[in-house]
């Protein structure tokens, strides 16, 4: 290899560098917004940009390069403004590292939910129960109705019974406390979802997307059990894949997969 080859690789060696670190980027924002509303605004704004730019380079068009550069600022406000849930979302993941677990400190919690869910579905009792980690649901709480008991099987399966007055929203539960029942969750924005899901599990689903609360849906129609975290939704949980489901994201034990465990649902 030649001086003057040299020379180029010691002044261009970063450039590989910085296009892979931006192709990195680029994918996992991609993958981040996949399905949400904004993606293919922003497809098709991306587009527009670099078709302009690259016309208006080749071409010299000196007016279209001073409305691209002037705009510039506008572009990235409008981005901000159509993506604003997802980028609360990842900020919100960003600040809620759970180094010391969740309020849940004991397994006989973790069975009793289970027994409650299950008696619930059994029952054919709709449900929608958001469990509180380490972001505080108090806004979405001053929705419904304050409750703030010890949590038990019975008041949950009297709120959730189809004929009182709260079985239709959603019930928050704290430090093994219920808090409050009839609230209302955000609901998911998402496009890629399965139409077959109701509006339990969308909001179910959107109020993962906001907060790391986990949220527990009993379907009416099915009497499916299901659980959403992280914007990922895990459905049709029989009893013992749902308190090895529980467990793990609660109690931050080990979770170990088996024959007839898929813990990776997704809608």
């Amino acid at each position: 290899m030649d001086e003057g080859t040299w020379a180029f690789v010691r002044e261009n060696w970063t450039a590989p560098i910085e296009i892979v670190i931006l192709a990195i980027a680029l994918f996992y924002i991609y993958s981040y917004l996949e399905g949400t509303r904004g993606a293919r605004i922003l497809i098709g704004l991306a587009l527009l940009v670099l078709a302009s730019t690259l016309i208006s380079t080749l071409l010299n068009l000196v007016v279209i390069s001073w409305l691209l550069r002037s705009f510039s600022l506008f572009f990235i406000i409008a981005l901000v403004v159509i993506f604003q849930p997802e980028l609360r979302r990842a900020l919100t993941e960003l600040g809620s590292h759970r180094f010391f677990g969740s309020a849940f400190e004991n397994r006989e919690t973790i069975e009793e939910i289970t027994d409650t869910v299950f008696e619930l579905a059994g029952k054919g009792f709709g449900a929608l129960i958001a469990i509180e980690r380490e972001i505080n649901l108090r806004a979405v709480a001053e929705t419904g109705v304050g409750v703030d008991c010890d949590y038990s099987k019975e008041l949950v399966l009297t709120i959730f019974q189809p004929k009182t007055v709260l079985h239709d929203g959603g019930l928050i539960v704290s430090n093994d406390r219920i808090v409050a029942a009839g609230c209302i969750f955000p609901l998911t924005q998402r496009e890629d979802l399965d139409r077959n899901l109701g509006l339990r599990h969308r909001a179910g689903l959107g109020l993962s997307e906001e907060s790391d609360a986990l949220a527990i849906v009993v379907s009416e129609e099915t009497g499916q059990v299901s659980i959403c975290h992280n914007g990922i939704i895990e459905r049709d949980l029989n009893v013992e894949k749902f308190r090895n489901r529980l467990s793990h994201l609660l109690l931050l034990e080990k979770y170990e997969d088996r024959p007839d465990t898929d813990p990776s649902l997704a809608a």
